[in-house]
């Protein structure tokens, strides 16, 4: 009796992983360093607050390199079924890291505004803040299509926040400049807004690595798009009771089938292996499971 599923990992994958990894934790320490020294050297809130942020990237980068290793790991005994799980757990932790970082920012920036603001001398700030978005935005590019090509949330989850990264850092370099230009009160009010664009990946990422974690079914347009597939197989009569889950990043599908109940066992059970072979090949599905019956049953 076979208790494990068979496993057979495509040629790459971990190559892609490493790479990923790599520069997910080398850009995140270099930004964490220089930015902590220069909101350090300057005052500036609004830079202290991306510095924050940066730190908290640290930190979930170094949660990805365990996290992505145990969710590669092949099926046992212990998780007959793989560890895909590991990765929304991850990205759950990755979400609580950038939780921490966006309450930093916010109490920061709150309290420098109660202060009255401070005028940041342009300079080191705003230069590293424009390094910053330069660099994020070349790391959003790399771990987006490592995204893609391995289908990974987690590394989805990373590719966002690079890119809410840009975003938060063109915000800061703007309240930099501004404290000095228009108002001091600029630098913690773009502080402020830095925060705000932490929250909003806080959310986003929560939300959806929640629904991996916790076996949350496929989208509608996703359910139409699995009973087509099955039932574009030859002699598939009628697709129905269609129920899916999610098992980690990928889906679990259990559907039944209606086929002509006169044909012979060898027949149906054909047809029965050529759906799930369809199915598996879908991106979103892990594994999928069928149920034969005769025209007429539900």
């Amino acid at each position: 009796m076979r208790w494990v599923r068979d496993y057979t990992p495509q040629p790459g994958v971990e190559s892609q992983y490493r790479k990923a990894l790599i520069v997910t934790v080398s850009g995140n320490v270099l930004l964490a360093v220089s930015k902590g020294l220069v909101a350090y050297l300057s005052g500036s809130v609004a830079l202290y607050a991306d510095a924050a942020n940066s730190i908290s990237d640290v930190i979930y980068s170094l949660l990805m390199i365990w996290g992505l290793w145990m969710a590669l790991r092949p099926p046992d005994l212990t998780h007959p079924q793989g560890h895909s799980r590991f990765e929304p757990l991850v990205g759950l932790l990755v979400t609580f890291s950038m939780g921490i970082a966006g309450y930093e920012a916010a109490r920061t920036s709150v309290e420098r505004f109660l202060q009255g603001g401070l005028a940041v001398e342009p300079g080191w700030p705003t230069i590293v803040l424009l390094a910053s978005a330069a660099v994020k935005l070349g790391m959003f590019f790399i771990i987006r299509n490592a995204a893609r090509a391995l289908e990974s949330p987690t590394l989805e989850t990373t590719a966002r926040d690079n890119l809410t990264d840009v975003l938060t850092s063109s915000a800061a370099f703007l309240g930099a400049l501004g404290s000095t230009l228009i108002h001091p009160l600029t630098d913690p009010l773009a502080g402020l807004l830095v925060a705000g664009w932490i929250f909003r990946a806080v959310i986003l990422t929560g939300k959806e690595n929640l629904g991996f974690l916790t076996g949350a079914g496929a989208s509608k347009d996703l359910r139409d798009q699995l009973v087509a597939v099955a039932a574009s197989v030859p002699g598939v009569q009628r697709v129905h009771h269609t129920m899916t889950e999610y098992a980690g990043p990928r889906l679990v599908v259990d559907l039944h089938i209606n086929v002509n109940g006169q044909m012979t066992l060898d027949e149906a059970h054909e047809i029965a292996d050529e759906v799930i072979h369809r199915l598996e090949k879908m991106p979103e599905v892990d594994r999928a499971y069928v149920h034969i019956e005769p025209e007429g049953y539900d």
